[in-house]
């Protein structure tokens, strides 16, 4: 089956990509350049469910949840009728994205992906990890395995630093994990020689997740703020979810796309344009009030 592709995560408008765009310092922005132009290393698998899986129970599972909570037919009998194909699925998805919009999470807590993670920094795992809600890690020891050929990240600002910085990285690093290995050969234990691990090694995990805790991590890891390692794990997620599902798929978004506007304190300037700052819609609610009052009306308040 042809995997299809997703639409774009929504970024501010640029010229087509180039050598010269990619290489174009941050300052004209204040952006950092999309991480997805880049061989990062790291990879993000679907490991379950399949494709077949999710068409065939998993939208009908969550509009299950969602008319139980209206309707008088018993949860197994709105199940049956969805999966068998006697509810349109547009009505089905119709339902489910009103749902969605609404804030009633809970519905969409029923259905669960799991990804095998590989090739990502002690940096982002320990980023990843502080989600929790509706999540669950597993993830590769350093205490019980002994990596013999440990592998490290390498973040573009040092590759594209001066050889001489870029040289001096890569000495720490190699240095590090030589000392880790001279420390196994000399006895001590693996627990113990991992203290000399820098941030940059690499790691695997997995992870399942439920749609709703997926959703809000994207939300706040696709933002153009988010670092951007992790920000390339959750772009290769998204395509992993696309591709079994792209209704599904379409939820995963920076979180300013179904806010309607960006509350980032660091984007007070809106250096990143993707949606106005909430300091700017509230500056123009009030502009627009103060003037309706001077014509001697008054703006709803909803």
């Amino acid at each position: 089956m042809t995997a299809e592709t997703p639409p774009p995560v929504p970024t501010p408008a640029s010229p087509a990509a180039s050598d010269a765009t990619a290489a174009a310092p941050r300052e004209r922005t204040g952006i950092p350049r999309n991480p997805g132009r880049r061989d990062l290393g790291l990879r993000a698998t679907l490991l379950f469910p399949n494709r077949e899986i999710v068409e065939r129970y998993y939208v009908p599972v969550i509009y299950t949840a969602c008319r139980t909570c209206y309707s008088e037919l018993d949860p197994d009998e709105i199940f049956r009728r969805a999966a068998d194909g006697e509810i349109d699925q547009q009505k089905m998805q119709k339902l489910i994205a009103g749902v969605i919009e609404s804030g009633h999470g809970s519905t969409i807590e029923h259905v669960v992906f799991t990804f095998g993670i590989s090739g990502v920094s002690r940096t982002l795992s320990h980023q990843l990890v502080r989600h929790r809600a509706g999540v669950a890690f597993d993830q590769q020891s350093q205490r019980y395995v002994k990596f013999k050929g440990a592998a490290t990240m390498l973040p573009a600002t040092i590759e594209d630093a001066t050889p001489e910085l870029r040289a001096r990285y890569t000495e720490q690093v190699d240095g590090a994990l030589g000392l880790y290995g001279e420390m196994l050969g000399a006895g001590i234990p693996g627990e113990d020689a991992r203290f000399v691990f820098p941030n940059a090694t690499r790691t695997n995990l997995v992870m399942t997740t439920n749609l709703r805790a997926l959703i809000h991590m994207s939300g706040l890891r696709l933002c153009t703020m988010a670092q951007w390692e992790i920000r390339r794990l959750f772009q290769l997620i998204r395509h992993e979810i696309f591709n079994v599902s792209p209704f599904l798929g379409s939820f995963l978004a920076p979180k300013c796309v179904p806010l309607g506007y960006c509350d980032e304190m660091g984007n007070r300037d809106q250096h990143c344009p993707i949606r106005p700052h909430k300091d700017n819609v509230l500056a123009a609610w009030a502009e627009k009030a103060k003037s309706a009052r001077a014509a001697g009306r008054e703006l709803p308040v909803t």
